[in-house]
């Protein structure tokens, strides 16, 4: 029964391409090259012209196939390593135009979690969605606190359905894999794979609720960024109560523009949220875009981000955190040489390199870009040359930067609407600068000491022991060293004996057989000279294989 839903699935998935003129791609499989005159020959498919682009049939395809596929033309729109520019443009005009599903629903589903009826937790529970996406929907409600929240409910039944689409998906990418040459430079099976743990993530609520908690804990007392707050006792894996907010969406720009808001402002604050969440504190909302931002209007000259939805969020390592700063500076520095040294260094193109000329490669991308108001500047171009260049010299994709990658295309969209004449290069380098002055700079020392001065004072006591310890392990060891060297030595000794012991037998053996063999000789005993030498071979010979063997 399931190899028959999963079939017509994937009847229902060639259908659709189909529909939308995508039957090249279907019919480019090899083994299905022999069935396309099939569809060809078709009544309903003779004089069949598509004008429409590629991508746009794409993008369209996706949208019919329902919101597990959205999501996943979603993903794709960043991976601007892995597809033609013409796509990706397309697939960043998905959105989760999904329909509600039932209030009834979302109250069952409710009342399962908590065990109790949705007027016994809830003082008021608005049965119309707020919101509603692909993986789940919102609801407003009141706490008998009095406290506004909202609710947040997964779809019912939503982890089934991604299952079986990515089980499809999965199927889909290794035919590609095998018969298709140019995906295996595209590594379909490895974007499926990175967006399965993506997506999976966001089914549990219990991950984002803590995921919240922790960049509001790490923004308390900011004026730039403010996170709602959980409701840990309402919370549970497919349920999740947090504050309500009240503010402007960001991407309402008249509705900001009736409240004077200042966009300069705006702009430079959002690149400062961003860097201070990437290098920072090393955890970043990656799903930022304009319906998961809004803005607080209380102080139109110091507006507030206030951000919602954290499902998806990412980190660097140390390494990758520390190599992607020292690239942005020496970036902002137009130090190319230096940016080219960092990507051998880090390991992402290969040792063998030519750093010249990589550096050239890299000065024609980014020189033409600076000292450009960011309504000139487009990353997604920015990116392609880059990661063009990049390819020509073997540079290797980084899956763990994918992530900031689709953050920084989203702070470019937020800040060409809110301030195209932001300069964002002006904007972020001090915050560089000043970040690297805490690693490498005098102020690192600083922190490091005040950071290790705890540790060492509460082992300062033990330090005196600990010496002893070490001073005795040391004299041990020498102790040691030198008894070894002694019997070393008397080895070689040994073995020098042995050799010339060896010597003296093998001669004294080669006599006593040239002796013994003149003496068996017929015609020679008649020679009375050559019989006493060979008695006199056989004497020495004799003496020294005995005496070797003494020895």
């Amino acid at each position: 029964m399931k190899s028959i839903t999963r079939l017509l699935r994937l009847w229902t998935i060639n259908r659709v391409f189909i529909r939308h003129g995508l039957d090249e791609l279907i019919f480019n499989i090899p083994f299905l090259r022999p069935i396309a005159f099939i569809y060809h020959l078709s009544p309903w498919n003779w004089g069949k012209q598509e004008n429409r682009p590629r991508g746009e049939r794409i993008r369209r395809a996706l949208e019919d196939l329902g919101p597990i596929f959205i999501k996943f033309g979603q993903m794709l729109s960043t991976r601007r390593d892995l597809l033609p520019d013409d796509i990706v443009t397309e697939l960043t005009r998905l959105q989760d135009r999904v329909p509600p599903f039932s209030s009834a629903e979302a109250r069952r589903m409710i009342e399962k979690a908590y065990g109790k009826s949705v007027t016994e937790v809830f003082q008021r529970f608005e049965t119309d969605p707020m919101a509603s996406a692909s993986i789940a929907q919102v609801h407003a409600a009141q706490l008998w606190d009095g406290k506004e929240v909202v609710v947040k409910v997964l779809r019912p039944g939503i982890e089934k359905t991604i299952g079986q689409d990515v089980e499809l998906m999965y199927m889909m990418a290794e035919l590609l894999q095998r018969y298709w040459k140019e995906a295996r430079r595209l590594r379909p099976v490895e974007v499926v794979a990175e967006y399965e743990k993506t997506i999976f993530d966001e089914l549990d609520l219990m991950r984002e609720a803590a995921n919240a908690s922790q960049i509001r804990r790490n923004f308390e007392g900011s004026t730039t960024l403010y996170v709602p707050a959980i409701y840990w006792d309402y919370t549970h894996p497919n349920v999740m109560v947090m504050e309500r907010i009240y503010g402007i969406p960001v991407g309402d720009i008249e509705q900001l523009k009736a409240h004077n808001i200042n966009f300069k402002r705006l702009g430079e604050l959002g690149v400062e949220v961003f860097f201070t969440q990437v290098f920072r504190h090393n955890f970043f909302h990656a799903d930022m875009h304009p319906g998961n931002i809004f803005v607080n209007a209380t102080d139109p000259q110091e507006p507030q981000y206030m951000a919602v939805d954290f499902g998806i969020v990412g980190t660097l390592s140390p390494a990758d955190k520390r190599y992607l700063a020292e690239n942005f500076y020496a970036f902002f520095q137009r130090d190319y040489k230096r940016v080219a040294e960092l990507h051998v260094e880090s390991g992402w193109v290969p040792p063998s390199t030519r750093v010249d000329e990589f550096e050239s490669a890299i000065r024609s991308v980014c020189e033409p870009i600076f000292n450009l108001p960011i309504k000139d500047i487009s990353f997604g171009q920015f990116l392609l040359r880059l990661f063009q260049t990049a390819r020509r010299f073997n540079m290797e994709v980084q899956p763990q930067l994918v992530l900031l990658q689709k953050t920084l295309l989203n702070i470019e969209g937020l800040g060409r609407q809110l301030y195209p004449d932001l300069d964002l290069w002006s904007t972020a380098k001090p915050f560089i600068e000043r970040w690297m002055d805490e690693q490498v700079g005098v102020r690192a020392l600083f922190n490091g000491a005040k950071v290790n001065l705890p540790k060492l004072l509460e082992n300062l006591p033990y330090m005196p022991n600990m010496l002893h310890d070490i001073m005795q392990q040391t004299v041990q060891q020498k102790l040691k060293m030198q008894w070894e060297s002694q019997q070393l030595e008397a080895l070689r000794k040994e073995m020098r004996q042995s050799q010339r012991s060896n010597r003296l037998a093998i001669v004294g053996g080669s006599l006593l057989i040239t002796a013994t063999l003149t003496m068996s000789s017929a015609v020679l005993p008649a020679i009375l000279g050559v019989s006493l030498l060979s008695w006199g071979l056989g004497t020495v010979g004799l003496g020294l294989l005995g005496y070797s063997l003494l020895r």
